[in-house]
């Protein structure tokens, strides 16, 4: 007899052998009995979470002799003649090879024959988004008033891919990824059943590799297995297999990260190419490891959610106190978009280094945090004692007349009296104004200009041009000013690019206003 896959082999063929969904299940097992089973439903969810093995149990079910519990007993002639696969009354139907109208049409013309035996004729669509508007069009119909004996089960990983006409005619059951804990546990069970020796650590490192899906677990267990035939299957032997790296590496690259060590970096990355190790996964691990650390970072009841030994979790530790959260973020951002990226380039390894470079050098970058994580490394180079314009490859003089603090203009001797009235006067007068007037000023500075007369003081662009450039305005402006000091108010208007420019190069009257400034006579 020729080999059967794992995940064939132990197809569940009962509800209670399968694992992760018990929320699905017991809804199905209680229809059962009650005997109050849909017309049609949809089951959703990601690859290999058991939506086609719960349909095939479902479809036994509802027709077994002796059902248990909700349960196919397995043991009648309708039961086994399902199970080998030659009952007429169960129809599975691949939707990816078979989208056509006509063939939709041909099962809504056997809809209208009843079963030869059993009580339901069911028909399983696989992969149902695949059909084509036509096809779903022309299987309404039949979906919304099927014949009493006849039961739809739609399977689909991309449900919004599915007409609302459709999903409005079906009980939807939305499948979860199955746990780390959980598909381990299976593993094992398995594992005990076939009398093979296998780590702990890998199968629990299978488990997460296969990222909620038991099928791939199986797949992926297989895969080990066949390559260390006859041996202890080891979590070494699997990191082999899989074309993984080991958490240690992480924590070196890491560190190389850190110290900004690019060559470091690269080196590395040239071991684990050399070891043949799949860049696409080793990408995928790294930005776990990242993830990680933030959470360890976010907070500190946080080691039952990171799946990783004490020893490891020691280090984690150890590495979230060297790095800011801002850090990690940059860094978690700059993998997952290579994560998105590697798998359509053929020039993996290229793409990969230039992450890595990434990560050593946020000059290469000009987003918000690539500018926190410079100004951080100056910082830590200034601690050292290292003068920070020499590895920042910056002028001296420049660094020098950054560090000096600009000085101000001198304070103005006196301030007219119209002028601090309408200083004083400010947030009441900005108020009453109608916008987009209001919004501009509440932005703007207050200063003087020549000859002691009010300045406003507002940035290029929209401001500037509404004053400056736009009839009117200004003299509003002037009006509604003198009207509220019962004088009359001469000011200028100034632009200026930001606000910094004001701050640094203007007296700020709304600041000094309230000093002991000499009044003009």
């Amino acid at each position: 007899m020729s080999y059967t896959a794992l995940y064939r082999k132990f197809r569940p063929s009962r509800f209670e052998d399968v694992k992760g969904q018990e929320h699905i299940v017991t809804t199905l097992q209680n229809q059962i009995k009650a005997d109050r089973i849909g017309h049609a439903y949809l089951f959703c969810g990601t690859r290999g979470t058991g939506k086609t093995s719960i349909a095939k149990i479902f479809a036994r079910a509802v027709n077994c002799e002796h059902p248990v519990e909700g349960s196919p007993c397995g043991e009648c002639a309708s039961c086994r003649t399902i199970a080998a696969g030659a009952s007429m009354n169960v129809i599975e139907i691949d939707a990816a090879s078979n989208n056509g109208v006509d063939n939709i049409r041909e099962i809504v013309e056997e809809v209208s024959y009843s079963p030869a035996e059993g009580r339901f004729k069911v028909y399983i669509i696989d992969e149902v988004h695949m059909l084509s508007i036509g096809a779903f069009n022309a299987l309404l119909k039949t979906l919304e008033e099927p014949p009493s004996y006849v039961i739809f089960i739609l399977a689909t990983t991309e449900v919004h891919k599915i007409p609302i006409t459709i999903l409005s005619r079906c009980q939807r059951y939305d499948f979860r990824r199955i746990s780390i804990e959980t598909i381990t546990d299976r593993l094992r069970e398995l594992m005990d059943a076939e009398q093979v020796q296998v780590e702990e650590k890998a199968l629990r490192y299978i488990a997460k590799t296969a990222d909620g899906s038991m099928r791939d677990a199986l797949s992926l267990l297989d895969q080990c297995i066949a390559f260390h035939f006859g041996q202890e299957l080891t979590y070494d032997k699997t990191l082999d297999v899989l074309g993984a790296v080991d958490t240690e590496v992480f924590s070196r690259l890491l560190r190389h990260v850190i110290g900004q060590d690019v060559t470091g970096c690269i080196g590395l990355l040239e071991e684990i190419v050399m070891q043949g190790r799949e860049l696409v996964q080793f990408v995928t691990d790294f930005t776990w490891y990242l993830r990680n650390l933030l959470l360890l970072k976010s907070s500190d009841d946080i080691e039952d959610i990171i799946d990783v030994s004490s020893d490891n979790l020691r280090l984690l530790k150890e590495e979230a106190g060297m790095l800011e959260t801002g850090t990690l973020m940059r860094y978690i951002r700059i993998f997952s978009e290579l994560s998105g990226q590697i798998k359509y380039v053929s020039q993996k390894r290229i793409i990969t280094e230039i992450a890595l470079i990434k990560l050593c050098r946020p000059d290469m970058e000009q987003d918000l945090g690539s500018v926190t994580e410079r100004v951080r490394v100056i910082e830590e180079k200034l601690e050292n004692g290292i003068p920070a314009v020499t590895l920042a490859g910056v002028n001296e003089n420049l660094l020098e007349n950054a560090a000096v603090k600009r000085e101000k203009p001198p304070l103005p001797k006196a301030i007219p009296e119209d002028v601090q009235a309408v200083v004083d006067r400010w947030p009441a007068i900005v108020e009453q104004m109608s916008m987009p007037m209001k919004q501009y000023l509440r932005e703007a500075g207050l200063s003087l200009g020549g000859d002691n007369k009010l300045m406003i003081v507002v940035e290029d662009g929209l401001a500037s041009d509404y004053f400056l450039k736009q009839e009117g305005h200004k003299e509003l402006l002037v009006q509604t000013l003198s009207e509220s000091v019962g004088k009359e108010i001469d000011l200028t208007i100034q632009s200026v690019p930001d606000r910094n420019v004001f701050v640094q190069n203007y007296v700020d009257l709304s600041q000094v206003i309230h000093m002991d400034i000499e009044e003009e006579e």
